[in-house]
C-alpha cells in the first residue's frame, strides 16, 4: 500500500487516543470491527484507508514504540521515532512497571 503521510498518522493517533477506542483495543484480539470504525473516522478527515491498513499501521506503530521504549528503559538514547510522545501518552500507562519508572 501507499505510505502513510505524517498527517494520516497524526489522524490515526488522534482517533487511537480516544479512550473508548483504547478500551476496545485493549480488550480484544479480534479487532476488525474496531478498525472498521477507525477507518470510517479517518474518512471524515478525508483519509482513505481500509481497516487492514489501519490495523497494520497501528501494529507497526505499537511495535516501534515498544522497541524505542525498551531501548530507553535500558539507558539507550540512540533509538527514537517520530510520534513517540503522542504514543507514550496513549501507551505509557499500560503497565504498572512502566508507571513506577516514569515517577523518578
Amino acid at each position: 500500500g501507499k505510505h502513510w503521510t505524517v498527517n494520516e498518522v497524526r489522524a490515526l493517533i488522534h482517533i487511537w487516543s480516544d479512550k473508548n477506542i483504547q478500551q476496545q483495543l485493549e480488550g480484544t484480539v479480534r479487532n476488525k470491527r474496531i478498525f472498521e470504525q477507525v477507518a470510517s473516522r479517518l474518512q471524515k478527515f478525508g483519509i482513505d484507508r481500509d481497516w487492514k491498513q489501519c490495523r497494520t499501521k497501528y501494529k507497526n506503530l505499537k511495535h516501534e514504540y515498544k522497541s524505542v521504549k525498551s531501548a530507553q528503559d535500558s539507558g539507550s538514547t540512540s533509538k527514537s521515532m517520530k510520534f513517540f510522545n503522542e504514543l507514550d501518552a496513549i501507551l505509557g500507562h499500560c503497565t504498572i512497571e512502566q508507571a513506577s519508572k516514569s515517577d523518578n
